[in-house]
């Protein structure tokens, strides 16, 4: 497979919005914030993106570092996915652009279309000693 980071732009913002660019990308992260989940489960959480669709994202933010998947030896096997620290580290970002879409919305008088930004507490992490 191709060195991804060949194919990004050499301009940090530029890199970043092709990171996460795309239609489920962000929807897809923000429900692996606070779990891993399985395909179904992502599936259920999206229920307008097709699977096809889905994996393609996944993949993409698995060869950018955002996502990470596991596969259980298991019969059936198991996958999960779930978000890197990297991919953790855009969770304020996104929180960001949803207040941002929230205001641009109220500037259009478009409130009444929108959903709320929610932003869900992450499971404590245990420190390491």
């Amino acid at each position: 497979m191709a060195n991804p980071t060949k194919r990004l732009p050499i301009l940090p913002a530029e890199r970043a919005l092709k990171v996460i660019s795309g239609r489920w990308k962000a929807v897809i992260l923000y429900h692996l914030f606070d779990r891993p989940r399985r395909l179904t489960a992502l599936k259920a959480k999206v229920p307008d993106i097709t699977q096809k669709v889905l994996i393609q994202q996944l993949r993409e933010m698995e060869e950018h570092g955002l996502v990470s998947r596991e596969i259980f030896a298991e019969i059936p096997s198991r996958v999960e996915y779930s978000a890197t620290p990297l991919g953790l580290s855009l969770e304020p970002i996104l929180l960001a652009l949803c207040e941002w879409g929230q205001h641009h919305a109220d500037e259009l008088n478009e409130m009444d279309r929108l959903a709320d930004c929610v932003i869900r507490p992450r499971p404590a992490q245990h420190p390491v000693a």
